[in-house]
C-alpha cells in the first residue's frame, strides 16, 4: 500500500466515524445519511483493491468476487453521493422521486455487471483493467456497464453540486469547490476510461499517454474529493476546538474573582453535576457549561457586593470610576463589610461593566477577566 492510498485510507474511515456519530445522533437528516452511505460505500470497497483481501474473498466465494464487490460499493458510493445533492438542491417531495429514479440506473449497472461477471471464464476473471482481454464479451460489458454508469453518476453529481455550491456558504462552499474540482477531473477521465475501452474491444490501439493521463486525473481528484467532502467537518471541528479552548482558559482566569464572591454568597452557586457523575468533567462539552456557570455566579455576586463596593471605593477614591482595576482594589474590603453585617448602604450600582457599545457577553467577560486578574496582582 503507496503513502497515498494509507493517508487516503485514514481519512476515508475517519470520515466514517465522524459521519456515523451524526448519524446516530440526528437519525431522521437525509442529509447525513446519504454522506453516511456514501463514505461506508467507498470505505467497503477499500478493501477489496488490496491483492490479499482479493485473495481471500475469490477464494472464499469465486473467482472476480472481490472485483465485483469493489466495483458494485464505488457505485454505492457514486449513487449515495448524488443522493445527497439531490437532497441538498430540492424540497422533500421533489427529492425523494429524483432519488428513486436516480436508484434505476444503478439497479440496472449493478444487474449487468454481476451477470457479466458470472458469464465471464474464470480464467479471465483474475485481471486488472489494464491487463483485462476486452474482446472476451463479458469482461467488456462487465467494464462498459460499470464505466457508463459512473460517467452518468459523476456528471450528475457534478451537476447538482454546482447548484447547491451556490446556494451554500462557508465554510461549506469551499469544500463543495473542492468536489467539483474533484468532479471536473473524474468526469472527462471516466469518459476517456470508456472510450478506452470501447476501442479495446475493437481491437484497437490506444496510446499510451492517453491512459496515463486518465489514471493521473483521477489519482489526483480522488483526494482532493474526499479532501472537500470532509473539509466543512474539519472547519467546524477546529472551530468548536477553539470554542473549548477559549472558554476554558477564560473559566480558569475568573477562579480568583469567583473564589472571593463564592466564599461570600454560596447560596447564589447554580445548580451542579450530581456528585455520581465525576466522569461528567472530563466531558469536552462540560467545559461550556461551567464556563457559562462561572460568569453567572461572577456578575450575581457583583450585584450583591456592588453597594458595599461603591462605598468603600467613594471614600478611598472619590470621584474615581469604578473600573475593573479599582474594584479589585476594594473588593476584600467590601466583602469584609458584608461579612460583618453591615447594611447594604444603597442600591446596586454596574461594576466591571463594559463600554457604550459592546453589550455582548464576550465583552462582559473581559472585564470581569480585568477584575479577576486585578486581584492576584501585587499592589
Amino acid at each position: 500500500m503507496s503513502v497515498l492510498s494509507l493517508l487516503l485510507a485514514v481519512v476515508l474511515y475517519g470520515a466514517l466515524l465522524w459521519t456515523g456519530r451524526q448519524v446516530v445522533r440526528a437519525p431522521s437528516d437525509r442529509l447525513l445519511r446519504a454522506v453516511f452511505l456514501c463514505m461506508l460505500s467507498a470505505g467497503l470497497s477499500f478493501p477489496f483493491g488490496l491483492p490479499a483481501v482479493v485473495r481471500l474473498v475469490d477464494g472464499l466465494t469465486g473467482d472476480g468476487a472481490g472485483k465485483l464487490l469493489q466495483n458494485l460499493c464505488l457505485l454505492g458510493a457514486v449513487y449515495f453521493l448524488g443522493c445527497f445533492f439531490i437532497h441538498s438542491a430540492s424540497d422533500p417531495a421533489t427529492a425523494r422521486t429524483r432519488v428513486r429514479w436516480h436508484l434505476v440506473p444503478f439497479a440496472a449497472t449493478a444487474v449487468v455487471a454481476s451477470a457479466a461477471m458470472a458469464v465471464t471464464p474464470h480464467v479471465e476473471r483474475a485481471h486488472t483493467y489494464a491487463t483485462a482481454d476486452m474482446r472476451v464479451p463479458g469482461v467488456a460489458v462487465f467494464y462498459l456497464s460499470a464505466g457508463a454508469y459512473l460517467t452518468y453518476a459523476l456528471a450528475a453529481a457534478l451537476f447538482w453540486t454546482v447548484r447547491y455550491a451556490k446556494l451554500a456558504s462557508r465554510p461549506l462552499v469551499t469544500g463543495l469547490r473542492m468536489v467539483v474540482a474533484a468532479l471536473s477531473a473524474m468526469v472527462p477521465a471516466s469518459a476517456v476510461r470508456e472510450c478506452v475501452t470501447l476501442v479495446r474491444l475493437l481491437d484497437g490501439g490506444v496510446p499510451r499517454p492517453v491512459i496515463i493521463g486518465a489514471k493521473l486525473l483521477l489519482d489526483l481528484a480522488i483526494p482532493l474529493f474526499v479532501a472537500g467532502v470532509v473539509y466543512p467537518g474539519l472547519v467546524t471541528r477546529w472551530a468548536s476546538i477553539r470554542l473549548w479552548w477559549h472558554h476554558g482558559r477564560a473559566y480558569r482566569r475568573l477562579a480568583p474573582l469567583w473564589a472571593a464572591l463564592h466564599r461570600a454568597f454560596p447560596e447564589d452557586a447554580l445548580e451542579r453535576t450530581p456528585a455520581g457523575h465525576r466522569w461528567d468533567v472530563l466531558n469536552p462539552r462540560s467545559v461550556h457549561r461551567r464556563y457559562y456557570r462561572r460568569v453567572i455566579e461572577c456578575r450575581d455576586g457583583l450585584v450583591r457586593i456592588s453597594p458595599y463596593l461603591a462605598l468603600e471605593a467613594a471614600t478611598a477614591d472619590a470621584d474615581v470610576p469604578l473600573t475593573p482595576e479599582v474594584a479589585a482594589r476594594h473588593l476584600r474590603s467590601a466583602l469584609r463589610a458584608y461579612a460583618s453585617g453591615e447594611d447594604a448602604p444603597s442600591e446596586a450600582v454596574p461594576v466591571a461593566l463594559p463600554g457604550e457599545g459592546d453589550d455582548d457577553l464576550e465583552s462582559d467577560v473581559r472585564q470581569l477577566i480585568r477584575l479577576s486578574e486585578a486581584l492576584t496582582t501585587p499592589r
